[in-house]
């Protein structure tokens, strides 16, 4: 018996005809299908004591590294890393490594997430604009950091799974499919933009859907490695840039990119 379901023995006065047998046969499999995946989705998504202790390790291991924005740390110690891992995987999903997702892209390292969420010095209600949704991990953070965030992921697949997973844990961004190397500009301008793959250098496009005072904040140089660029809009037309940190992501591809 599935637990939780109660099944009651049904008395029918007069025999049942072929297509109403048939009617009933099918609506049992779908039940049944329903409740073993209403199962195994209550299952997947358990955070209990093991997985929020191993959230506490990382956190105190970011500190040692250097992150030291107290709000993004406890962002990345509320977030359940786990559930964007198959449970086979969820014993690497606290360790400070990017782990591949499918289709050539990584849930980014932790590390990497808390470091550029500090840069964006993010403050409650601000409009923000992540490239490359991916797992949706990034989006977490930024969302427990008080962000309106408006996200695109330019790979189908990963977009349609991350459409529904993240709402059903509660995390409720504006989604797209499309070319983030061109940004969203009909919902422009934005307080804050981050880029989340490894660019060839910093597209126009992206500078000009900032708000003056915004920042923006995207790895770029080759397929191998890139810098770290931080751009803060001035005025309308002046922009300050500073390079900082390497690191290595997967490419954003694109019009404005790879």
């Amino acid at each position: 018996m599935i637990e939780g379901w109660v099944f009651k023995k049904q008395q029918f006065v007069k025999p049942l005809s072929h297509s109403l047998k048939q009617l009933v046969f099918l609506k049992a499999i779908i039940c049944g299908f329903k409740a073993v995946f209403l199962n195994s989705m209550a299952y997947k998504f358990v955070d209990n004591y093991r997985e929020r202790g191993a959230r506490k390790k990382l956190v105190e291991h970011l500190k040692s590294r250097g992150i030291a924005d107290q709000r993004v740390l406890n962002a990345i110690g509320k977030v359940p890393r786990h559930f964007f891992f198959d449970e086979t995987f969820w014993t690497q999903a606290y360790k400070d490594i990017a782990f591949p997702i499918g289709d050539g892209q990584t849930i980014s390292q932790p590390y990497t997430v808390a470091y550029q969420s500090e840069l964006l010095h993010i403050k409650k209600g601000d409009k923000v604009l992540e490239i490359g949704t991916g797992s949706g991990y990034q989006t977490c953070i930024l969302m427990e950091l008080g962000a309106d965030v408006y996200t695109i992921e330019r790979q189908e697949s990963i977009y349609n799974h991350t459409l529904k997973v993240l709402p059903g844990m509660g995390y409720n961004a504006t989604f797209f499919f499309g070319d983030g190397s061109k940004g969203i500009a009909q919902h422009a301008p934005y307080h804050k933009i981050i880029v989340t793959a490894g660019a060839p250098f910093v597209p126009e496009i992206l500078l000009k859907q900032l708000k003056i005072g915004g920042i923006l904040v995207i790895p770029v140089g080759n397929e191998h490695s890139q810098t770290m660029v931080t751009v803060i809009r001035v005025s309308d037309t002046e922009y300050e840039k500073f390079e900082l940190d390497t690191f290595r992501f997967v490419p954003l591809v694109g019009d404005q990119a790879w």
